[in-house]
């Protein structure tokens, strides 16, 4: 029954790699990145490994012994003779003996004990009765007799202490066995419900690879739906760095020539004003003047002091006089007619269609490209019917479907005949308790003998006075003596078949399949067909030359890698052949080829805006005569500071004595005041804003002819680099965009292949189920447990020839003698006390 998992691993094998010959899926090529796959994980209920806990230690223990009893390496040439069937003993014998030397040693050794003991208990029995061999109950007194006594203790202890050891390893061992019909069943079911869920679990694993083309599909529809951004816009963004900074100069040439137009009316105003205003302030100036001239010709002023302070105003009366030429300020009514009739015809509408005509750029593309997009669209549904009709060549829910009745046959199996190992089950515990039972009765008469012996025992009592106690030591000593030599050649005769057994089977079987020495002698050319070099690829592949071994399925399924892998079943159906992407993917790189963007009619700017900023060189603003304005806005209205004048004169008046041109000059003096309040400060405001319009003007028209040409000399570029290089900037980003709808594809198909070749259809849950099978039912349940059963047991039996010895030595001390050792006060030669007549010999 354990061996089961082994043959449903071979049968799986033979029925999945025969029929999963038509399998089909994946392909190559770079991820894009946007889209992760991974297959659905399976969870197994089995462990990988299996412990024994720390029992493993004893197992560990007796290993070791059974390598130094069988040092030699796996017969493999004995092995590969018997399977070819080509073994024969006559001449072969020599290198059997050899191997099974240290065996053969041991048994041989084993059965001269089981020989030698019922004979040697036989005699030993006929000797005692004859009072030889101990059998005389007469002691004879010894100085060395207390020593004596204490060594044949000790010795028996301890050799009875190391039985009870033995017997130990043998009842773990046997508790180790008691559940291992439990533990067999529980891992059988463990690992077909593994194997259940990896044949459950495969056709959802497939369902999920077709689903995954769906999202995959959709990535690449939702890309061709945004052809706009993603090929559109990298277009635009190819030509942004040429295209932009161009219609940005011209906006703000166009804003420069609104600024010049502001300026240039700014100067108008601010000219005429000035004219009236200049004006005015000269009239009022010369008003102030003449009045004050009439003032000072009045007869107060010939009087002295008055005379003088009036003289003096006089001479001061002629700095009353405005800056002359502000109004002779030239109009610039022409040069602001030609920046009109520039802006008359929307020199800004025409940049911005030139701004809307390159951003309409990605709609274009998207308008242009609506049916390739739709063909496109078209082939990726192809390719979704080419992998589902490359997923249906497998014929795996077939196999699965016969392989899950053969499962369920198999646990049928196992349940029947369950009750029956059960039955055996349960002689071997009853079997191993009877032994466990006899050594430990052994035990028990030796270590009560010795209990009752060394309690009893008096060191002042003579051989014939011992008491009770101390002679029930002995007896017990003597019984179990009696039942050592009664059960120990059957003992033997046991441990000897569970040796000979249970060491050919750690070596044969359970050490090789560790090693996988067993896998390399089936993997030996033409081992089990003569016509086939590798048997295994000739069973699944029908290609015997291929290399196909049980070690390496066996490795590759521990590694949990996919059965395509690990059975190489790429010689029968090529994934990499049937899921190549030029294959698939060809027809949307035709569909991409005729994809035609046309974007020649950008226009930046049109010839009326070429034009118009042409016409912004001769505008005349170039030829105003800026530093002859500027300087003339430097000057002051007036040559003098009007509120100095006036402070200043009311100064002079205070010095005059009382009268009418004291009055009338103070008059004056505030009308000067009023003056400079009302007129030269609001002609100061006109003569800063002019100055102000005249630097904006003098600003834009510096280098105006050169900015103009520079400004189209860039717009030729753009346009000249747009008409010759457009074409070949949409031809790369179609490839590139191209290759990113393909990305999607490339990846999925890469994925699926990786999926079929390396871990759908896992098959470790099989190596799994082998090694259940051989490592753990096999050796872990049964044979380790038998060694060490076999081990203790052993040890227990051979060490019971030393303990009968010490245990006979022993009882003499114990018992109580019928005669004993007596000296005569004078003399000093012992003498027999009562001496009772001799027993009868047989």
């Amino acid at each position: 029954m354990g061996l089961t998992p082994g043959i449903l691993l071979l049968l799986l094998l033979l029925a999945l790699g025969g029929n999963c010959i038509a399998g089909g899926q994946p392909a190559p090529t770079d991820s894009p990145g946007q889209l992760h796959y991974a297959l659905p994980p399976m969870t197994y209920e089995t462990p990988d490994a299996y412990s024994a806990g720390p029992i493993t230690v004893l197992f560990q223990m007796v290993h070791s012994f059974v390598r130094v009893v069988q040092p030699y390496n796996f017969p493999e040439d004995i092995v590969r003779k018997i399977i070819q069937k080509k073994f024969e003993p006559s001449a072969d014998y020599e290198k059997v003996a050899h191997y099974e030397i240290g065996i053969i040693i041991c048994a041989v050794l084993g059965l001269l004990f089981v020989i030698l003991m019922p004979v040697v208990g036989y005699f030993f029995c006929l000797c005692r009765c004859c009072n030889k061999c101990g059998g005389e109950m007469h002691q004879r007194q010894k100085q060395s007799g207390p020593f004596r006594r204490k060594y044949f203790a000790v010795s028996l202890l301890v050799i009875s202490v190391i039985i009870s050891i033995g017997i130990l390893f043998g009842f773990l061992a046997c508790l180790q066995v008691r559940t291992w019909i439990q533990r067999t069943q529980n891992l059988a079911d463990s690992n077909l419900k593994d194997l259940r869920t990896l044949l459950n679990e495969t056709p959802k694993q497939i369902d999920y690879i077709l689903a995954q083309f769906n999202t995959t599909r959709d990535k690449g529809f939702s890309d061709l739906d945004n052809i706009n951004k993603l090929l559109g816009g990298k277009i635009h963004d190819r030509l942004t760095p040429k295209v932009i900074p161009v219609l940005d100069e011209i906006k703000a040439m166009v804003t420069a020539i609104k600024e010049t137009k502001e300026a240039l009316e700014g100067v108008n105003r601010s000219v005429q004003s000035l004219r009236l205003e200049s004006r005015q302030l000269n009239n009022s100036l010369t008003e102030v003047k003449n009045d004050m001239e009439k003032t000072l010709e009045n007869n107060e002023c010939t009087a002295e002091p008055v005379q003088q302070i009036c003289d003096s105003i006089k001479e001061s009366l002629g700095q009353l006089e405005s800056t002359p030429g502000l109004d002779q300020l030239p109009s610039l009514d022409t040069e602001l007619k030609n920046i009109d009739s520039i802006l008359a015809t929307d020199l800004e509408g025409l940049v911005n269609q030139g701004y809307a005509s390159f951003d309409n750029i990605p709609e274009k593309v998207k308008n242009q490209t609506a049916a390739v997009v739709q063909d496109v669209k078209n082939v990726m549904s192809g390719i979704s019917s080419n992998i589902n009709r490359l997923t249906k060549q497998i014929p795996i829910q077939d196999t699965l479907s016969n392989f899950t009745v053969y499962i369920n046959n198999t646990e049928s199996y196992i349940h029947q005949n369950l009750p029956k190992l059960e039955k055996y089950d349960s002689y071997w515990w009853l079997g191993s308790l009877i032994i466990c039972f006899l050594l430990s009765l052994i035990m028990v008469f030796f270590y009560l003998g010795m209990l009752c012996g060394i309690c009893g025992y008096d060191k002042h009592a003579t051989p014939m006075s011992r008491g009770c106690v101390s002679n029930t030591g002995g007896v017990f000593l003597m019984v179990g003596v009696g039942l050592a030599f009664l059960f120990c050649w059957l003992l033997m005769t046991l441990v000897v078949l569970m040796f000979i057994v249970g060491v050919n089977m750690e070596k044969l079987v359970c050490e090789p399949y560790a090693n996988r020495k067993l896998f390399q002698i089936l993997d030996t050319p033409h081992l089990l067909n003569e016509e086939w070099e590798y048997y295994l690829s000739g069973m699944i592949l029908q290609k015997p030359n291929v290399k196909l071994t049980f070690e390496q399925v066996y490795s590759d399924c521990k590694n949990d890698k996919g059965i395509y892998t690990s059975l190489k079943l790429e010689n029968r159906f090529n994934v990499s052949e049937e899921l190549n992407i030029q294959k698939h993917t060809g027809n949307i790189m035709s569909e991409f080829e005729n994809l035609n963007v046309n974007l020649d009619n950008i226009v930046l700017l049109d010839a009326e805006g070429r034009k118009n900023l042409q016409a912004f060189v001769t505008s005349g603003i170039q030829n105003i005569d800026y530093n002859t304005l500027l300087a003339q806005t430097d000057k002051p209205p007036v040559k003098v500071n009007l509120l100095s004048f006036s402070l200043d004169l009311e100064d002079k008046v205070r010095h005059l004595p009382p009268g009418n041109v004291k009055d009338e000059l103070r008059t004056h003096a505030q009308t000067t005041k009023g003056i400079q309040h009302q007129q030269v400060l609001r002609m100061e405001q006109s003569l800063n804003n002019l100055k102000k319009n005249i630097g904006t003007l003098q600003r834009t028209s510096s280098g105006l002819e050169e900015k103009v040409n520079k400004v189209l000399v860039s717009l030729d570029s753009a346009q000249n680099f747009m008409a010759n290089n457009i074409s070949s900037i949409i031809v790369e980003e179609t490839k590139k965009y191209g290759k990113i709808i393909l990305g999607h594809f490339e990846h999925y198909l890469q994925w699926v292949k990786d999926a079929v070749t390396e871990k759908m259809v896992s098959c470790k849950p099989m190596a799994t189920a082998l090694d259940s099978a051989i490592s753990v039912a096999l050796c872990g349940y049964i044979v380790h447990p038998l060694n060490l059963f076999w081990f203790g047991i052993g040890q227990a039996t051979m060490l019971l020839l030393p303990a009968i010895i010490f245990a006979v030595k022993l009882a003499k001390y114990y018992r109580r003698m019928d005669s004993e050792d007596v000296y005569d006060d004078v003399e000093t030669l012992p003498m027999k006390k009562s001496d009772p007549e001799p027993s009868a010999c047989c």
